[in-house]
């Protein structure tokens, strides 16, 4: 792993809409700015770029729990990827989408929702949105969010920007209709079919046994 940057982000959100904010919200974004080995190579076998996301989540998640601190109670998570010019959109798919996710999990204590993620080619000094959600329930809308982030000298043509996002708490001041945490059900942790469908709920939004 060829590293020129990391970047760790920590924003704390004490007031919204002119109400304190308590306990505040945490939002963390810890970046890595990578060689991209295989950028204008063109070849098919991309396992060096999933073994590459493996060893860049063990770095980032680990640096941005600890920005986090030992107390906080990670509850959200997202991933992302900016890929220099000379890269490919699969460059990043590679990253993201095989052994990334379980070493973001591991260092956190674990995760049953699948990790949101994002990913884009761009030139130097492009922002990229992080989602992120609920790490045990993806439908839990009270923990819908997301992360803007970016580098601005980053990333070059055969560069990856890589990023790990974590949140503490839900967004500041939820109070759409949804599912709260007490109430998910292990058939709701991935209740999508066309729009979001909650298995069991009542007219409100509330859980019910119906």
């Amino acid at each position: 792993m060829d590293v020129r940057k990391l970047v760790v982000h920590v924003e704390e959100t004490l007031s919204e809409a002119g109400s304190q904010v308590d306990p505040a919200t945490i939002k963390v974004v810890a970046a890595a700015v990578v060689r991209n080995p295989l950028a204008g190579a063109g070849v098919d076998d991309l396992g060096e770029l999933e073994a590459l996301g493996a060893e860049v989540a063990e770095l980032l998640a680990g640096r941005a729990v600890a920005a986090l601190g030992a107390d906080a109670a990670v509850s959200a998570y997202g991933k992302g990827a900016i890929v220099g010019l000379d890269g490919e959109l699969e460059h990043a798919a590679a990253i993201l989408h095989t052994k990334m996710g379980l070493r973001m999990r591991a260092l956190i204590g674990g995760g049953k929702a699948i990790i949101p993620s994002t990913a884009k080619r761009a030139a130097a000094g492009t922002a990229i949105d992080i989602p992120i959600h609920y790490k045990d329930a993806a439908c839990l809308m009270s923990h819908f969010d997301t992360l803007e982030f970016v580098i601005p000298d980053a990333p070059r043509p055969d560069e990856i920007v890589i990023v790990v996002a974590y949140g503490v708490g839900p967004r500041p001041q939820a109070r759409i209709i949804g599912l709260s945490k007490d109430q998910i059900q292990g058939e709701d942790r991935y209740a999508y079919t066309g729009g979001l469908v909650y298995t069991k709920r009542a007219p409100d939004g509330s859980a019910t046994s119906a």
